[in-house]
């Protein structure tokens, strides 16, 4: 087989395996813009959170109908039970986080919501069987310690266990679990457009469980902040679709902590720029461990695809004859 040959049936899959660096980093840029312009539509106007979900959940229709052009819509039933688990999980997780923000101190629970990536690791590495290397081991511990870091607050750290804590926890296993189906539905061949598909069917589904929450449509808000509210949830609903993308092409293991690490750290680079604020010293650190962390975990991941290039060019080249006598 000529070297053109070897090249056309092994690059092909370790380029795929690789091409989820390039989705996780389309994730990062949007998620770490929406994160730093958010909570505008609250902090300007006092626009309810489960009005934000509402409108997140309408804009998420915008990237389906890109995604689902043209693509087919897998109808197993293996892939409607989880398109269902990665949905409800993800839209459900959000609303009972609402839930617990009217309960709890904010600076306590979103530590413990965002240590989701280690249950999305732990499932994949057990159920997935997932491996990674010692080096990528190194820059997972650096990630999810970011991660941990960036939601820190410099407040008091005074408030009293309750509900919400029980909430926090709710959250945090829903969105862990919810990465960890997204890799599981792309491992028995169910495509984008279906995961996402039924991520939008179930976040819409839940609007009016959200209405019920607020009591009612709020009245009295002007056209700002609904208009505000779309243009940085269409942000975090385009960055949804790439973290489905992102996941169906990449470990786990390695996808969720490092997304997870440097979405916050690009949040804190624009708001420098936008607010003129300063990390504090525990963003500061989180944003040094998100850089090491995941470039440790994308550059073993290169050197994983360059050693399966070289194996398949090693099985394919043929044995040397042995002169006639």
């Amino acid at each position: 087989m000529s070297e053109s040959q070897i090249d056309a049936t092994a690059t092909p899959s370790v380029t795929r395996s690789r091409s989820w660096i390039f989705y996780a980093a389309l994730l990062i840029l949007f998620w770490g813009v929406w994160g730093a312009f958010s909570a505008l539509p609250a902090n300007w106007y006092g626009y309810p959170d489960e009005m934000i979900y509402s409108i997140w959940a309408l804009t998420m229709i915008i990237p389906a109908a890109f995604v689902l052009r043209g693509q087919r819509f897998d109808r197993r039933p293996q892939a409607t039970i989880y398109g269902l688990i990665i949905g409800l999980t993800g839209a459900g997780g959000q609303l009972v986080l609402f839930q617990a923000l009217t309960m709890g101190p904010a600076y306590l629970i979103f530590p413990i919501v965002s240590i989701s990536p280690a249950i999305t690791v732990l499932m994949a590495m057990a159920l997935l069987r997932e491996r990674i290397s010692p080096l990528a081991t190194v820059g997972l511990i650096a990630a999810l310690a970011a991660i941990v870091l960036f939601s820190i607050s410099s407040g008091s750290s005074d408030g009293a266990s309750g509900p919400w804590l029980i909430l926090a926890i709710v959250v945090c296993a829903a969105w862990g679990v919810q990465a960890y189906f997204m890799r599981k539905a792309a491992t028995i061949g169910v495509n984008d457009a279906t995961t996402f598909g039924w991520m939008v069917i179930t976040a819409l589904l839940l609007i009016p469980v959200a209405i019920v929450m607020m009591g009612g449509i709020p009245t009295g808000f002007g056209w700002q902040a609904p208009a505000l509210t779309a243009g940085t949830q269409l942000l975090n609903a385009v960055g949804a679709l790439f973290l489905v993308m992102a996941l169906s092409r990449g470990k786990a293991s390695i996808v969720a902590p490092t997304t997870n690490a440097l979405a916050p750290t690009l949040t804190i680079i624009v708001s420098l720029v936008a607010y003129q604020t300063l990390p504090s010293p525990y963003g500061g650190i989180g944003m040094v461990l998100a850089l090491v962390g995941s470039t440790l975990m994308v550059y073993s991941d290169e050197k994983r695809g360059e050693a399966v290039t070289e194996g398949a060019l090693e099985s394919e080249t043929p044995a040397p004859t042995r002169p006639a006598s």
